[in-house]
C-alpha cells in the first residue's frame, strides 16, 4: 500500500498504490467537491494539469445525486469518467461546519440539511456504508472536528468518542468490503486524530488509533482558527507517533508554505480548496509570490500570468486578457484561473518530490517557503 522511499530530515519521498493506481508522494489532493472542480474542469482537464488523486465530499454526494444513485451508475469513478484514485471524506466535517444546523450524540450527528432543512442522521456506520456506495479507493473515518481553541474537557470527550466511532468505522468497512456487490472492495479505511491544540491529547489520541493498524493516518482538526505555528508545533507533536509504514494526510492544508513546511515535518498527503477558491477570484499563484489579477497594473501587460509557468493557460493567455475576463465576469476567467492554480499546486508537489529524489529538500525548503508567501 505505501513504500517510503526516502527520507531528508522528517521529509519523505513515498509511493502510494490502491485499486485506482500508484501515487507518488508527497501528493496534493485536487478537491471535487460533487464530483467536479468548482471552476469547471472535467476529469480530462485533472489529467492534464498532472493531478493524481482527486477529493470527494461524502455529505455532499449524500444529498446530491445521493450515494444511491451513484452506486447504481458504477460509482464515483465511472460517475465522473476519472480512472485514476478517489479520496472521499466522511462528512465529519460538516459536524463542525454546519454547527447551527446539528445534534452530536453516541449514535452520530443528526443534521439538518444545508439545502432544503430535511433531517439527516449520520453515524460512522451510515458514513462508511455512503462512501462504499460512492467506490472511493480511501474512506475517511467519521470524526468531529473541533473549532480552534474549545474547552478541553470537551475536546478530551469529542476525541474520546471519535476514537469509539473509528472502532465502528473499521469493523462496517471490513463488512462491506466482504460483501460481493460492493463497488470497491479493496476501499482502506484512514483513521483521523483530533484533539485541537493540546498535544498531550493529540499523541495520546495518535498512540491509541495507530494499534488499530489502518492503512493510514490523518492528522484533522488543523487550519481551524489557530496559528501557523500553533499548526506545525501540533504536527512535530503528533509525527513522532504516526506508523513509519503508513500514509500521513494533513487534511484541509493549505498554503503553498504550509505545505512545504508540513513536507518537512513528515506529511506525505494534503488537500485543500483554497487553491480553487482563490483562483475563483483572480487570486493566482506564482514562483514569485501570489497576484490579483484585478489589479489595474495588468489592463496592457502581455505576459503569462507567470513566466516561469508551463500550464495550458500560461502557455497560450495573456494576463491583460484574464484580468478583461474577471473584470467581466467572464466564466473562461474561473476555469483559466482554477486550471493555473491547481496545476501551479501539482508542479510544487512534483518539484517537492524531485528536490527529496536528489537530496536537495532542504534548499528548496530555504529558497520557497517563504517566497511563496509573499503577496506582489
Amino acid at each position: 500500500m505505501f513504500e517510503l522511499k526516502k527520507t531528508e530530515g522528517k521529509a519523505r519521498r513515498g509511493e502510494f498504490t490502491c485499486a485506482h493506481g500508484t501515487v507518488q508522494t508527497p501528493v496534493f489532493m485536487n478537491v471535487g467537491t460533487q464530483g467536479a472542480i468548482k471552476g469547471a474542469l472535467s476529469a480530462k482537464d485533472l489529467k492534464d494539469i498532472g493531478c493524481q488523486v482527486e477529493l470527494s465530499n461524502t455529505y455532499h454526494l449524500h444529498l446530491r445525486p445521493t450515494d444511491a444513485v451513484v452506486r447504481q451508475m458504477g460509482g464515483l469513478h465511472k460517475f465522473m469518467t476519472w480512472d485514476g484514485p478517489i479520496l472521499t471524506d466522511s462528512g465529519g466535517f460538516q459536524v463542525f461546519s454546519l454547527s447551527s444546523l446539528r445534534k452530536i450524540k453516541e449514535e452520530g450527528v443528526y443534521f439538518a440539511s444545508h439545502i432544503d432543512g430535511h433531517k439527516i442522521f449520520m453515524g460512522p456506520e451510515e458514513s462508511m456504508r455512503i462512501q462504499s456506495n460512492l467506490g472511493s479507493d480511501i474512506c475517511m473515518a467519521f470524526d468531529e472536528c473541533i473549532e480552534n481553541p474549545s474547552p478541553r474537557d470537551y475536546v478530551q470527550q469529542s476525541v474520546d468518542r471519535t476514537y469509539r466511532w473509528l472502532v465502528r468505522c473499521k469493523a462496517e468497512n471490513a463488512r462491506l468490503n466482504a460483501l460481493p456487490d460492493t463497488v470497491n472492495r479493496e476501499q482502506m479505511l484512514w483513521g483521523i486524530n483530533q484533539g485541537g491544540t493540546y498535544a498531550d491529547i493529540r499523541v495520546e489520541h495518535m498512540k491509541r488509533i495507530a494499534e488499530l493498524d489502518l492503512p493510514g493516518y490523518a492528522i484533522g482538526g488543523l487550519a481551524v482558527g489557530e496559528t501557523a505555528e500553533e499548526m506545525y508545533d501540533i504536527i512535530e507533536a503528533v509525527e513522532e507517533h504516526m506508523p513509519v509504514n503508513k500514509t500521513r494526510y494533513l487534511m484541509g492544508v493549505g498554503t503553498p508554505t504550509n505545505i512545504i513546511e508540513a513536507v518537512a515535518r513528515g506529511v506525505d498527503f494534503f488537500d485543500c480548496v483554497m487553491p480553487a477558491r482563490n483562483a475563483r477570484h483572480a487570486r493566482l499563484f506564482t514562483w514569485e509570490g501570489a497576484i490579483n489579477l484585478k489589479n489595474a497594473k495588468y489592463i496592457t501587460d502581455d505576459s503569462p500570468i507567470d513566466p516561469q509557468c508551463d500550464c495550458p493557460v500560461c502557455r497560450r493567455y495573456s494576463r491583460a486578457y484574464l484580468r478583461h475576463l474577471f473584470i467581466s465576469e467572464e466564466m473562461l476567467a474561473m476555469r483559466l484561473g482554477v486550471m493555473h492554480n491547481l496545476y501551479f499546486y501539482n508542479k510544487l508537489m512534483e518539484k517537492i518530490r524531485q528536490a527529496l529524489d536528489e537530496g536537495r529538500f532542504a534548499e528548496f525548503r530555504r529558497e520557497y517557503s517563504e517566497k511563496l508567501a509573499r503577496r506582489i
